[in-house]
């Protein structure tokens, strides 16, 4: 009994607060829950019955925005080996070109499972550099405040990386998703607290910290030696007549064989999300048919404005709507919960901001052709005071009913 004694004296400092294994006990608590679900079950008042929890919700935006990174990996491919065959050569440079060869897999732009395998060469190590960097301080801060790790940041880890030209250098990955999960979200307490969307968070820091790296004619396809601008720059120029003469039909735009980030450029495959998670009810229908209607309003009046000379404002809504990176913002970035207008009505006006400042942001801001990344997080920033007026709005119709009775 002695001996037992002394031994559990030795031990009781470890389980002291602040001890190892405290600390190993609160660390293997947050990631706990993190790739399953455990057989947790409420004990206490109030109990929710739900099928739904934060887990089934990011698992969900994650494989709605699957089709989008299949053909964003894709179209990289196959813009990169189209570009390889323009310029006469055999083989791509680096480790991509040695592990391309080494299988035997080709560079024939029509072949889908070689454009598809060469993208994914690009995209698959972006996202690895997201998943490592972003989770390190996910665990970090985890650690420090004894919260769970949830799966919020696969979520976020994925549209990061989707948001990145396939030629972004790996060291600036890091850093946006640092600046991302750290200033767009930890800062202000971590998921659910935060008032950014932590991936566009990130990607505004890389385009305004590192721009050269981030736009221009040279960074949409990774082939050394080979420029070629986007849809939107191009039109940025020249209106659809530009789009016309550069051999870029809407058709292009729409499915996602054009020059562009990651997951941006296929409409049809933002899309096929916005259904799964309109069915799934994770996204709001309100939030999306606002910025739709206000791109629609605000284009139809720059189209009225337009002179002979003004070609960009005399743009239609549905090009601006397959263009850049509207219909992947639309679908996954607008309608984050967290950062988005919680109210019925101001969910509508909250949509209806963001549509306006892309149109807004695009036309009238000639250094600065794309418009939805500002646009999305000055609809961020507004969001709060949105849910406020109408919930004022409310309160003064209520109390009007009150005295009419």
């Amino acid at each position: 009994m002695q001996a037992l004694r002394s031994y559990l004296d030795r031990i009781a400092p470890l389980f002291a607060k602040g001890g190892r294994l405290e600390r190993f006990a609160a660390l293997y608590e947050m990631v706990d829950t993190f790739l399953y679900t455990p057989a947790d079950v409420t004990v206490s008042a109030p109990h929710v019955r739900d099928a739904i929890d934060l887990k089934r919700v990011m698992t969900f935006v994650v494989i709605a925005v699957l089709p989008a990174a299949i053909v964003g990996m894709w179209n990289v491919g196959f813009q990169a080996n189209d570009a390889l065959q323009e310029l006469g050569r055999a083989s791509a440079q680096g480790w991509r070109g040695a592990t391309l060869d080494l299988f035997g897999i080709g560079y024939e732009p029509d072949n889908p499972l070689a454009c598809f395998l060469h993208g994914a060469l690009y995209f698959l190590p972006i996202y690895f550099v997201t998943l490592a960097v972003g989770g390190f301080w996910e665990v970090i801060f985890a650690a420090v405040r004894n919260h769970e790790i949830n799966e919020g940041f696969l979520v976020t880890s994925m549209l990061f990386a989707l948001t990145l030209p396939a030629a972004t250098p790996l060291w600036q990955v890091a850093l946006g998703i640092s600046f991302g999960v750290v200033i767009g979200k930890e800062v202000f307490g971590g998921t659910g607290k935060n008032f950014l969307n932590p991936a566009l968070t990130g990607r505004a820091f890389l385009y305004f910290a590192y721009p050269a790296s981030q736009s221009g004619d040279a960074v949409w396809v990774p082939v050394d030696g080979y420029t070629g601008a986007t849809a939107l720059s191009v039109a940025a120029d020249g209106g659809v007549p530009a789009l016309t003469a550069a051999g870029i039909e809407w058709s292009d735009a729409f499915f996602g064989a054009i020059e562009g980030s990651l997951g941006e450029v296929s409409t049809a495959a933002c899309l096929i999300g916005a259904a799964f998670l309109l069915y799934t009810r994770i996204a709001s229908w309100r939030i999306m048919l606002g910025m739709l209607l206000g791109l629609v309003a605000t284009c139809w009046w720059f189209n009225f404005l337009a002179g002979p000379d003004d070609l960009y404002m005399a743009v239609p809504w549905y090009w601006h709507a397959v263009l850049g990176g509207y219909a992947f913002g639309l679908v996954f970035m607008a309608t984050d919960p967290v950062s988005a207008s919680m109210t019925r009505n101001g969910k509508l006006i909250y949509g209806a901001v963001i549509g306006f400042m892309v149109a807004l942001i695009r036309v009238l801001n000639p250094a600065y052709p794309e418009g939805v990344m500002l646009a999305i997080l000055f609809g961020n920033m507004v969001a709060p005071l949105i849910d406020h007026a109408v919930v004022q709005a409310n309160i003064r119709r209520r109390r009007k009913r009150s005295v009419v009775a």
